[in-house]
């Protein structure tokens, strides 16, 4: 299970979502062997005086917060960072200066998902990658 959250300034976000969120899902399918149609993005679209950030960052900066069930391998989470910083920065011309990401695990037991605790879903696809 992932959801993703993406922060940015609305006038920079908003025209890039759908082409964003299409790289986030093909970087997690690749990396982490998500299914293809699981798809759990919420974009939060801030104006300006509501996003501060670090001078060195244009308006273009984007925070990506992705929580998953705990399980997979450091190597899988760090290829996973790679190709997001290497398909945002190729397909959407954002620099990695621009864009931080963060990884959030936790077990599957403190996720509730269709009436059920995290931990008694019926996967069709491993965690464990």
């Amino acid at each position: 299970m992932g959801q993703i959250k993406i922060y940015g300034v609305k006038d920079s976000l908003n025209p890039i979502k759908k082409k964003l969120s299409n790289v986030i899902r093909s970087c997690m399918v690749e990396a982490l062997d998500f299914p293809s149609d699981k798809r759990f993005h919420r974009f939060f679209p801030l104006d300006k005086e509501d996003f501060y950030f670090a001078s060195g960052r244009t308006e273009s900066y984007t925070v990506i917060e992705v929580s998953m069930f705990e399980g997979r391998s450091v190597e899988a989470k760090k290829q996973l960072l790679k190709l997001l910083f290497k398909l945002i920065n190729s397909e959407l011309y954002i620099s990695p200066q621009d864009i931080e990401i963060t990884i959030f695990e936790t077990p599957k037991h403190n996720w509730g998902i269709r009436g059920l605790p995290g931990d008694e879903l019926k996967l069709s696809y491993k965690v464990n990658v």
